[in-house]
């Protein structure tokens, strides 16, 4: 259930992210939220960000047992929480963003992925 969750999350994101990359004027929910229209060297930040992100979605669901693990068992367990590690850092730098949309949207966004990051490694 958790890592269904935290994977639909994670495709939010991931579309969201495109559309950055794209030159859509969604620049102020990430990177600092400074770019309305993300500069053309970030989005090439964006795109790698998109490939982790569907990486983290492939993760989070071998983790769940809802598709075959592709590495073994131990390695995507600690993949699972680094990501959980990460998305914690994450939700605290979405925080004390001066973006008022990224922190009141990424924000919550984050910590919800976060907690379905921990809960389904612990649960592994």
């Amino acid at each position: 259930m958790f890592s269904i969750l935290g994977a639909v999350i994670f495709g939010l994101i991931a579309t969201m992210t495109v559309l950055v990359a794209c030159g859509l004027p969604l620049g102020e929910f990430t990177m600092g939220g400074q770019h309305k229209i993300l500069p053309k060297k970030f989005r090439v930040a964006a795109i790698i960000s998109v490939l982790i992100q569907i990486f983290a979605m492939i993760i989070i669901l071998q983790a769940g047992g809802f598709i075959p693990l592709w590495l073994s068992f131990t390695v995507t367990k600690y993949i699972c929480f680094f990501f959980a590690f990460y998305l914690s850092l994450n939700t605290i730098m979405n925080m004390i963003s001066k973006s008022r949309k990224e922190k009141y949207v990424m924000t919550p966004l984050s910590f919800i992925a976060a907690i379905c990051f921990w809960i389904t490694a612990f649960q592994m």
